[in-house]
C-alpha cells in the first residue's frame, strides 16, 4: 500500500507592518483625521490605542456621531496616496516566499486591511501573484483578536493548524493566530519581544532574514504539497 500523501504546510502572513513597514504612514493619516476633529494624537497613542484594530471599531469608538464607513474610506484613500505604487518588502520576504514555493507550502494573507489596500500593498511590493488566498477582516464575522480570520485561512487552504506558521506584528494579530492554533512568529516592527510573546508568539524576529526564523519553520519540516 502506498504511503499517504504528506500533509501540506502553510505560511500565513499579516500584511501591514509584517510584509512591509506601513505603521508610520497609518499613524500619520490617523493623526491628520484626528487633528481635523480637534484631537491631537501622536505615534505612541496610535500604537497604544489604534494599532491592529479594525477601522469600523476605531471610528465607531472615537467618533460615534460620524459615519464610520465613510471615515474608514477616507482614511484608507489617504493611506494609498502615501503608499504609492512601489514599496520595499520586509527584508527577506521575497526569499522566504521563494523557499515556500520550492517546498510546496501554501501561502495566505490574513489582514484587517480593506480589500483595495491589501491589493495595493501586495502589488507595491511585487508579491500579489504568489498567494493562494487573502482573508480580509471586513469579510469575517469576527476580526482579530478573535481566531476566526486565521481559522478561515486554514479552512480555505485545507491545511490543519499544526502545519501552519503565522507571521504577525500586533497583539491582536498574534492572539488571533495563536488562538487558531498556528505557531506564531512575531515581527518586531512595532512591538518588542516581550510584548509579542505575552500576546502568544512562540518566537520573535526582526525581519525575514533573522536566524530565529528557522525555529518557526522547523514546524514545517517534512510538510510538502
Amino acid at each position: 500500500m502506498a504511503d499517504p500523501a504528506p500533509t501540506p504546510g502553510a505560511l500565513l502572513f499579516d500584511l501591514d507592518g509584517t510584509m512591509l513597514e506601513t505603521d508610520p504612514m497609518h499613524a500619520a493619516v490617523f493623526a491628520e483625521l484626528f487633528a481635523e476633529r480637534g484631537q491631537k494624537i501622536d505615534e505612541a497613542y496610535y500604537m497604544a490605542n489604534i494599532h491592529g484594530r479594525l477601522n469600523r471599531e476605531i471610528f465607531g469608538d472615537f467618533f460615534p456621531g460620524e459615519d464610520a464607513a465613510a471615515l474608514a474610506d477616507e482614511k484608507e484613500a489617504r493611506f494609498r496616496e502615501r503608499l504609492g505604487t512601489e514599496a520595499a518588502p520586509m527584508a527577506g520576504l521575497p526569499a522566504l516566499i521563494e523557499r515556500a514555493q520550492a517546498a510546496g507550502w501554501k501561502l495566505a494573507v490574513v489582514t484587517n486591511a480593506p480589500g483595495p489596500n491589501a491589493e495595493a500593498m501586495l502589488s507595491a511590493i511585487g508579491q500579489r501573484q504568489h498567494f493562494d488566498t487573502i482573508v480580509l477582516g471586513d469579510d469575517c464575522p469576527r476580526g482579530k483578536p478573535d481566531p476566526y480570520p486565521y481559522a478561515e485561512a486554514m479552512r480555505r487552504l485545507g491545511v490543519p493548524a499544526e502545519h501552519c506558521v503565522a507571521f504577525e506584528d500586533s497583539r491582536a494579530g498574534v492572539a488571533s493566530a495563536a488562538g487558531a492554533g498556528a505557531l506564531v512568529a512575531g515581527v518586531r516592527s512595532a512591538l518588542d519581544d516581550a510584548a509579542l510573546k505575552a500576546a502568544g508568539a512562540a518566537v520573535t524576529i526582526a525581519d525575514f532574514e533573522d536566524p530565529a526564523l528557522e525555529f518557526a519553520l522547523d514546524r514545517l519540516n517534512g510538510a510538502t504539497a
